[in-house]
């Protein structure tokens, strides 16, 4: 026989100690929530522990030193003064710098002797500017740009060891990028084996992310910020990833002048509208012109494309004058350049547009540093120094 059960009764003293047990799971959360974080911090200083930090003093290290003179490695920049025709010339160390190697097995690239802290870092890229790249006795150029490059990776191999961040780490990727953008312009054109346009974009655009990530991540004041915001977006012109990137930042900043500027030329290069890109880069300063420069033979290209379709007609002349103040060249340049696209130029400086007759030229027939007049007009009186320093 089935029966059913009465409803239970709940006391009073049995409705206090739901209450209680209500506050006591409260309680357990919020101590669980405590102990994921207190978890989390140790971890963290656990991490903080791990990180190898630097002690070498000196821009190399004491046992690099000695192994590279041993194994006569020593570029003639770093030897010291009076051993260099020697059979085995000794190190310079105020002038010897640690050179990038490549992580191998069985190789310790933590040991603190040999990592340089944030400080000597700082002064290293200091001493590759101002003693080694705007040096005016040392020469060839092309050498100069191979020894700082292949000391600036040693830099940022120390700097990612030992995960650095903060003011100095910002000072060195700001001279670092400055240097690789103005390389680009100074190098453009030089042969494959003493400069790599390729290799020099891969390094430029790897410091150029990591700078924007100190930017963002970061909580102290940034006075360049505006500058590299604009760099980088003149540099990857017409990139889509480098729009959105800008477009994402606060507004105080899409509102500064040069990012403003950096904008606009971004958004006539997207409409193919070279005239007015060329007249906006009349404003830019001459970093930034260098940041610009290898997209230029591409706007000029693209302007010349355009009027043979929209001048193309028997009767119509155009005057070259005024066609080489479109394009920002002289009138000898517009005229080879027309030369090249197969645009006709009469006896009468006259130039004559058809769409049948323009041609593309053969790869490696145009010499883009023939047209980096609209360059070179803005570095004037400026040295490498003060380019790369930021204080141009």
């Amino acid at each position: 026989m089935n029966r059913r059960r009465g409803a239970r009764r709940i006391s009073h003293s049995q409705r206090r100690d739901a209450t209680t047990g209500g506050d006591w799971r409260q309680r357990q959360r919020t101590q669980g929530k405590d102990q994921v974080r207190e978890e989390g911090e140790r971890c963290e200083q656990q991490v903080k522990e791990t990180v190898p930090r630097g002690i070498c003093e000196a821009m190399c290290p004491a046992r690099e030193l000695r192994d590279r003179e041993a194994q006569n490695r020593l570029h003639r920049f770093e030897m010291l003064a009076g051993t260099e025709k020697s059979r085995r010339p000794r190190g310079d160390p105020l002038r010897a710098v640690k050179e990038y190697s490549r992580p191998a097995a069985g190789k310790d690239s933590t040991n603190p002797s040999d990592l340089r802290p944030p400080a000597v870092l700082l002064k290293t890229v200091c001493y590759l500017i101002d003693d080694i790249a705007a040096s005016r006795t040392l020469h060839p150029w092309s050498e100069i740009y191979g020894f700082v490059f292949d000391r600036v990776r040693a830099v940022k191999q120390d700097m990612i060891i030992q995960r650095l961040s903060g003011l100095d780490c910002v000072a060195i990727l700001e001279r670092t990028v400055r240097f690789f953008i103005y390389s680009s312009y100074h190098l453009c054109g030089e042969p494959l084996q003493l400069y790599d346009p390729c290799i020099n974009d891969t390094h430029l655009q790897e410091n150029l992310s990591w700078l924007f990530e100190c930017y963002a991540t970061e909580t102290e004041p940034h006075p360049n910020q505006e500058e590299f915001q604009a760099l980088g977006l003149l540099y990857n012109l017409g990139s889509t990833q480098a729009t959105q990137h800008i477009m994402g930042l606060p507004e105080r900043l899409r509102s500064t002048p040069a990012v403003k500027l950096a904008l606009s030329i971004n958004r006539a290069f997207l409409e193919r509208n070279p005239v007015r890109l060329l007249r906006l880069a009349q404003g830019l300063n001459f970093l930034q012109c260098c940041a610009l420069h290898r997209h230029l033979l591409t706007c000029r290209r693209d302007l010349l494309l355009i009027f043979s379709h929209g001048h193309s007609s028997r009767n119509c002349r155009f005057p070259l004058d005024r066609l080489a103040q479109l394009l920002s060249l002289d009138t000898a340049l517009t005229a080879q350049l027309c030369q090249d696209y197969g645009v006709k130029v009469n006896q009468e400086s006259q130039v004559v547009f058809s769409k049948a007759a323009f041609t593309e030229p053969e790869q490696g027939k145009l010499y883009c540093k023939l047209y980096h007049n609209i360059v070179a007009e803005k570095q004037r009186d400026l040295t490498v120094g003060s380019i790369i320093h930021g204080c141009a």
